[in-house]
């Protein structure tokens, strides 16, 4: 009976941390193909699923779903996107992947199904880092979700069947922090986009998120000392070259 070295499996998973991600393109759930490119510019979570699982990839989708929920408040959906990508083909069809979403109660705007064509299928997994082997019962397969960064690197890998708005959103506010300003959004809105989300922990107790306002005040006090610094050498340059002007 064949089964995952769990060893191997996990350190060919973290072997592709700090790689890009191919531009592969696969379908979506409408059946129309889907450039994996076109995720770049935000961060993107992605797991494998196969549609004929009956137990734990349902159980990790939907566990998954209440996690990046939550992850929503926080962040907002406009903010990352997430992707499951079915790898039994040629089971794993758009119709099948659209039945799964459907059956699982995902219907988030950010988050959507893709199925690849068998001929990419090795190569895409490889890339991921994401190790599977076929049993009598299905597959037997790392649970992982991949962090991409929004310049198509890989950064982290997530396993367990049971995630957390932690295990997600703390990674994903750095790499927001780390990432350009948008085009069409103002310096100031961004700034002060990131500076609420910076300031949300989270609480294990409700396992959500909330507002940490004394966060609110270090980084006023921190702006307020930079502004005081600043005015501080102003002064002191004005001052500089009065002397110099009176200098005879």
């Amino acid at each position: 009976m064949s089964t995952l070295d769990e060893k191997t499996a996990f350190a060919f998973s973290q072997s592709v941390i700090g790689k890009p991600v191919g531009d592969f393109a696969l379908l979506d759930r409408q059946g129309r193909p889907v450039e994996l490119s076109r995720y770049r510019g935000k961060p993107l979570l992605v797991s494998f699923i196969y549609t004929a699982c009956f137990q734990v990839c349902p159980t990790t989708t939907r566990n998954l779903q209440k996690a990046v929920q939550n992850t929503v408040s926080v962040l907002g959906a406009d903010r990352f996107n997430v992707i499951s990508i079915g790898f039994n083909q040629p089971f794993d069809s758009p119709q099948a992947l659209k039945d799964f979403a459907a059956q699982n109660g995902i219907s988030l705007p950010n988050w959507e199904f893709l199925s690849p064509s068998s001929a990419i299928l090795g190569e895409l997994t490889q890339n991921f880092g994401f190790s599977y082997v076929a049993t009598p019962a299905g597959f037997d397969h790392l649970n992982q979700v991949t962090l991409v960064d929004a310049q198509g690197k890989i950064v982290r890998q997530v396993y367990g069947e049971k995630f957390t708005a932690e295990d997600l959103a703390e990674p994903l506010k750095i790499m927001i922090a780390g990432s350009a300003i948008p085009s069409h959004v103002s310096a100031l809105q961004e700034i002060m986009a990131r500076v609420r989300i910076i300031c949300s922990v989270y609480d294990p107790v409700t396992g959500r998120y909330r507002t940490n306002y004394s966060l609110y005040f270090q980084f006023a006090g921190f702006l307020s000392f930079v502004g005081f610094m600043i005015y501080l050498s102003i002064n002191f340059w004005k001052n500089r070259r009065r002397n110099e002007d009176k200098a005879p």
